[in-house]
């Protein structure tokens, strides 16, 4: 189990605390236990989809024995020092016993977590995205690219040329935010449509929660506004989200711009900015301006070159059929693979697709396979077959589909873009998806250290405390509940920035999934930091995913004390299996 949810568990353990909360307020201890202890569980698992606990509204018979709760005390103490001295109690458990948990404890982030039930015995076919899944690029990429693109502004739409002041800001945005075209607001949305509060940003500056307030006449983004299927913003949307991680430099390029257009007091139209600027990133790559900037100092750019190779290596050496689809040109693609495997890189795929075009190779039947040469020229005769060392341009898949017939459940496809690589695949041709998210390493260092966990399983006790003790309604409690309201509320901002001082973490709101982990846990069966976990697991292992309760259902469900925890530990001892 993870360390927060070994901290709970154990402050669940110890019923003598929740016994004296019910003895200073003369709770029935089945009533404090059960609303307290439920929400105390709701953190144990990362994968939960609604608020911070069950709320004690939903609970059985609590309406009618809260009534009566703290209505007098035996030993005479007010109902402040009552709550204050079950507030204390509380946090004294809390912080005495989150010492130690984290060295043994810790969650592995070379794990594969499962969203679905998934048995590598059944996969026969694997198949692969080149960028950010078999290629993983060093941050000088993206510096590269805002250069880039911020120049085109400057000299091809005629931008001020004081904007080349600006530099690329590498921990501004994070992966999965949404922007408003038309109001040049950037911000971070949860999975019920609703913006989290402190995170819209105009330009490089946040913007107060009673401006986002009166703008959307509340927190909530309506359907008919949000980004469309593949998070774009059109045909009446004006919200885009951005889901590709070579989008965080044109975030960043947006937000410097509207900076420095409001810091000038120019006038501007949201709607052209937007759009130039995502032509000008456009650029940078139907241009092939990154992909020559790569290809000619490609050590600079590409790095754990060594760990795809093994991944591939393995998989060819238990027979496994192989095939990558991307929308890289095949120079770009030729170079970068040469430099992690090797010039013989084609042997080991069966299939090879540049320049796919995704999404839309998944949807448009009317284009058909091209074969591509060495050299690049391309040939005019009719495809019947995909032929292994070949190079094949455009397409779609449902053609791919009638040369190979490789459908359904045993083909297994990665990809690090949720909407392009994924989201077609598993909703309408069945295959399996794995999602490749490389923030999920970093994520989870933070989510190991002390400091999250003791924040967390305070933050946690504190909310259960509110929930359970929010029934006294004499003045004295009310203002009690109010100050741990407070406090709560100047707590909750901090498990943000512990993550990104701007827009906090890629999977959560404060409590909430994010829009991003809603469509992640949608689109694919399993996730991982990146391919290189596969190493970890033998080719017959089975994924499943933790079965978390549902809101409506008892918490006193037994530990999955071994999803996460140290798998690469726990696994040394079948990689020699494993490979």
């Amino acid at each position: 189990m993870t360390p927060l949810s070994l901290l709970l568990s154990s402050l669940l353990k110890h019923r003598e605390c929740l016994q004296k909360a019910a003895a200073f307020c003369q709770v029935p201890p089945g009533l404090h236990h059960r609303s307290f202890s439920s929400c105390l569980w709701k953190q144990k698992s990362d994968a939960a989809q609604h608020g911070d606990g069950q709320l004690l509204s939903q609970q059985p018979g609590v309406k009618k024995c809260a009534a009566s709760v703290c209505s007098s005390s035996s030993d005479g103490q007010d109902p402040a020092g009552r709550l204050w001295a079950v507030y204390n109690e509380s946090k004294r458990r809390t912080e005495g016993m989150h010492f130690g948990v984290i060295p043994t404890n810790s969650v592995d982030p070379n794990t594969i977590f499962a969203n679905n039930e998934m048995s590598l015995r059944d996969i026969e076919i694997y198949g692969f995205d080149y960028d950010y899944t078999l290629a993983f690029y060093s941050s000088h990429l993206h510096t590269l690219i805002f250069n880039i693109a911020r120049d085109i502004l400057i000299t091809n739409h005629r931008y001020p040329e004081d904007l080349r002041k600006y530099e690329y800001i590498p921990d501004f945005a994070v992966r999965g935010l949404h922007y408003d075209v038309q109001k040049a607001l950037l911000m971070k949305i949860d999975a019920f449509h609703y913006i989290q509060l402190g995170t819209v940003y105009r330009g490089l500056h946040p913007v107060r929660d009673e401006e986002v307030i009166a703008m959307y006449e509340g927190c909530h983004v309506p359907l008919e506004i949000m980004s469309d299927f593949y998070g774009k913003s059109s045909h009446g949307h004006t919200m885009k989200q951005f889901m590709d991680i070579f989008s965080l430099p044109e975030m960043t390029l947006l937000s410097c711009v509207n900076d420095f257009f409001m810091r000038h007091n120019i006038d501007y139209e949201p709607v052209h900015l937007y759009k130039d600027v995502k032509e000008a990133i456009r650029d940078v790559h139907v241009k092939g301006i990154m992909y020559r900037a790569v290809e000619a100092d490609i050590g600079k750019y590409i790095c754990y070159g060594e760990q795809s190779h093994a991944v591939l290596k393995k998989l060819s050496e238990h027979g496994k059929k192989m095939f990558l689809i991307t929308n890289s040109p095949f120079d770009f693609v030729d170079r970068g693979m040469s430099y992690i495997v090797g010039k013989d890189w084609r042997d080991l795929f069966d299939v090879v697709i540049v320049q796919a075009d995704k999404p839309s190779f998944f949807n448009d039947r009317r284009r058909p396979f091209r074969r591509v040469t060495d050299k690049g020229t391309l040939l005019w005769d009719r495809i019947h077959r995909l032929e292994k060392g070949q190079i094949y341009k455009q397409g779609n898949l449902y053609e791919f589909l009638r040369l190979t017939g490789w459908r359904g459940s045993k083909v297994l496809y990665f990809g690090d873009h949720i909407y392009s690589d994924l989201a077609d695949l598993t909703l309408k041709h069945g295959w399996r998806t794995g999602a490749i998210i490389p923030e999920l390493r970093k994520e989870i260092k933070i989510i190991n250290t002390k400091q999250y966990v003791h924040m967390m399983a305070w933050l946690q006790a504190l909310t259960g405390l509110i929930e359970q003790m929010q029934v006294h309604r004499d003045p004295a409690s009310q203002a009690v509940v109010e100050e741990w309201i407070r406090e709560r509320d100047a707590m909750r901002p901090q498990t943000k920035d512990i993550f990104n001082s701007q827009f906090g973490s890629l999977f959560r709101t404060y409590h909430n999934p994010t829009y991003f982990s809603r469509r992640l846990s949608r689109f694919a069966d399993i996730y991982m930091s990146s391919i290189s976990c596969l190493l970890n697991y033998n080719l017959q292992h089975t994924f499943f995913p933790r079965r978390t309760p549902l809101q409506h259902e008892s918490p006193f469900w037994p530990e999955h004390t071994l999803a996460g925890l140290n798998v690469s530990s726990q696994l040394h001892g079948n990689k020699a299996e494993s490979k």
